[in-house]
């Protein structure tokens, strides 16, 4: 499988679909139109070692919703990156078995890589 999760009105999910020119071979999944399914999140949860790994703090509704001063476990995680998807680390990409989570340096560059194989 070879699949990109983004957000569509996120620029820089934008800026990094440019960056990488992912090919016809690669699905590109709005997760704002196209809600995740729970499998989806497990599965993203099993490659990246925990539903921590891909939930992000960043989120507007992270301290809205006071969760910075709740010790949260990995129920917790996955519960609410299911509930809304501003919780999803951006973008996650699933190829083959590996994924590739966020907008850092590294993660693009070796998702790069693994697009031109």
């Amino acid at each position: 499988m070879k699949k990109i999760f983004y957000l569509k009105t996120c620029s820089t999910c934008q800026k990094i679909l440019k960056e990488v020119k992912p090919g016809k071979d690669v699905e590109l999944q709005d997760i704002k139109s196209e809600k995740m399914t729970p499998e989806q999140v497990d599965a993203m949860a099993k490659l990246a070692g925990s539903y921590e790994n891909i939930f992000t703090r960043k989120s507007q509704k992270y301290r809205s919703m006071g969760l910075a001063d709740k010790k949260l476990t990995e129920k917790d995680y996955r519960k609410l990156i299911i509930e809304e998807y501003t919780f999803l680390k951006r973008p996650v990409s699933v190829i083959g078995n590996e994924i590739f989570i966020g907008n850092s340096n590294a993660a693009i560059e070796a998702l790069k890589v693994k697009l031109k194989k």
